[in-house]
């Protein structure tokens, strides 16, 4: 089991920066046996993967639109992930959710494939 609660989040002006962490509760396992996510869900969207990064933090994926303004890192050790975001913009105005998946079930590039997902934090962006 995985609990996921994810902090940081809160109102920042349209090309400013902020990070939002996610620190896990695991049992049975160690936080290092998970792929983890970043997925949001903006007003009246459907929810979308922003990033993911494997268990050991050497992989990392990004959707397009995200590349080059936002970065996923995690340290196992405080079984904690982040996610710093940069030259944010009003679009990104959403609630962020952070997700896991077992290691064995391979890198998730879709918002179904999570299995433990936390309560979001909010982050809007105002112009």
């Amino acid at each position: 089991q995985v609990q996921l609660v994810e902090s940081g989040g809160g109102l920042v002006q349209a090309g400013g920066s902020l990070r939002v962490s996610c620190t896990a509760s695991v049992s049975g396992r160690t936080f290092s046996n998970y792929y983890t996510a970043w997925i949001r869900q903006a007003p009246g969207k459907e929810r979308e993967l922003v990033t993911a990064i494997s268990p050991g933090g050497s992989s990392t994926y990004y959707t397009d639109s995200m590349k080059g303004r936002f970065a996923v890192s995690r340290d196992n050790a405080k079984n904690t992930v982040y996610l710093q975001m940069n030259s944010l913009k009003p679009d990104d105005t959403a609630v962020y959710y952070c997700a896991a998946r077992l290691y064995t079930l391979g890198l998730g590039l879709a918002r179904t494939d999570y299995t433990y997902w936390g309560r979001g934090t909010q982050v809007t962006v105002s112009s």
